[in-house]
């Protein structure tokens, strides 16, 4: 775990078979945001960490971006172990998410829309996920422009705590066909991503990038 920027934790797990970390992050404000749960079993190593760090405050939120196993797989174990704790997503999302029983109190949101507390404001954008093209979410923290890429920025190797220095735009082209297959919705995404302006990406794999 690491305080990897401003109010913003990290933390990973690596998997050497295929040389590539898992980063899960905590926004710890007055209501902690958590985004991305990892899978069951980087869940159930989270959560002591998770608790330590919350120090009694209860998590607020669980950011989803997509259905895939390292970004929900462990939301059933998180729920039980925070019941308050509020899942966001989209709502192809949450209809996956219904399919194992969870179904109480998920948050769908849809492109453009905001969620705004005391501490933070958060800006949802439409995310054409693999494998199947699922409208997921890529998430922006408006008031510290951090950008969670999800798995549009990408990088192999043992990267828990680790920031580079990064060019935005260069980013933005490097998005590839594995990552967003259609060609017209891979345009479309990189046309809105590059009228954002933010400070720093948090990465579901890889270093995170300073701009």
């Amino acid at each position: 775990m690491s305080n990897i920027y401003e109010d913003l934790h990290q933390f990973s797990s690596y998997v050497p078979p295929i040389d590539l970390t898992f980063h899960q992050y905590l926004l710890l404000t007055d209501e902690p945001l958590l985004v991305h749960t990892g899978s069951i079993k980087q869940a159930e190593n989270l959560i002591p960490q998770l608790k330590s760090v919350l120090d009694g405050r209860q998590l607020k939120y669980i950011f989803i971006s997509h259905f895939e196993s390292d970004e929900c797989g462990g939301l059933s174990l998180l729920l039980k172990n925070f019941p308050e704790a509020k899942p966001i997503c989209s709502e192809i999302t949450a209809r996956q998410l219904s399919g194992f029983g969870i179904t109480d109190d998920v948050i769908s949101k849809k492109t453009g829309e905001k969620l705004t507390t005391g501490g933070y404001e958060l800006e949802f954008i439409s995310y054409p996920s693999e494998m199947h093209l699922w409208e997921g979410l890529l998430l922006v923290e408006t008031k510290r422009r951090i950008f969670f890429s999800s798995d549009l920025v990408f990088r192999f190797g043992k990267t828990a705590g680790t920031v580079i220095e990064g060019n935005w735009q260069s980013e933005v082209n490097g998005i590839t066909q594995e990552q967003v297959s259609d060609p017209e919705r891979r345009a479309k995404l990189q046309q809105t991503l590059s009228q954002l302006n933010p400070a720093f990406v948090a990465t579901g794999h890889g270093s995170c990038i300073k701009l």
